[in-house]
């Protein structure tokens, strides 16, 4: 599948209609047995002149209420945006950060938690505050947070390489508005959605 970027051109190109067009697509990346497959959230029906996929096309219009409890699954890119002193924003890992507050706060490395209690920790309270704006909750023991990966590209035209990472959230939850929810639902959850981020898949569960 080459690069990230070489992905990101790829889905790009069977959702667009113009090199000139907004982004109004999400997409999720998977590997299924070694076959590279993507699940996507369009607003057009995709097409492929190129004959490299096999498509499967339905209507996205999902029912949702108030209370409703649903199984979930989210690829994110977890930052937080803070303001510099000349008030730029920044966008800042959450697992990085945690890590430099430890450092400042003069921790010796061998009292740190582990990787994988910090990604669970942090990632869990940027999701609760991102499920406060998207209208859902979760109880903590209700959702697994895990695979933190450091992703790194270069994109054309940039002498930097493209850098971030993603957090993988799977679990129950509640909705709590069911408005903000279907915009969660159709436009995403954080950033570098570009990228393969931020599209939350749910089906319906009975607890």
């Amino acid at each position: 599948m080459g690069s990230e970027y070489q992905v990101h051109r790829m889905v790009w190109d069977l959702c667009t209609d113009s090199p000139t067009r907004s982004r109004d697509f999400l997409y999720r990346y998977r590997d299924d047995q070694g076959v590279p497959s993507f699940i996507i959230v369009s607003s057009r029906e995709l097409s492929d002149p190129r004959c490299m996929f096999r498509i499967e096309t339905k209507p996205y219009s999902p029912v949702i209420r108030k209370g409703q409890h649903l199984q979930f699954s989210l690829r994110a890119n977890p930052v937080r945006t803070k303001r510099d002193e000349n008030g730029r924003q920044h966008r800042h890992d959450v697992v990085m950060e945690s890590k430099t507050r430890l450092k400042e706060g003069a921790v010796p490395k061998d009292k740190w938690p582990g990787l994988a209690e910090i990604v669970q920790i942090e990632g869990f309270v940027w999701l609760s505050m991102k499920g406060e704006s998207y209208g859902f909750s979760f109880r903590e023991g209700d959702v697994r947070v895990e695979n933190y990966i450091s992703r790194e590209f270069v994109k054309p035209g940039r002498k930097k390489p493209v850098r971030f990472s993603t957090i993988d959230f799977e679990g129950l939850l509640t909705v709590t508005d069911a408005e903000l929810f279907l915009h969660a639902l159709c436009n995403g959850i954080g950033s570098a959605k570009g990228f393969g981020c931020g599209l939350l898949m749910v089906r319906p569960v009975r607890l």
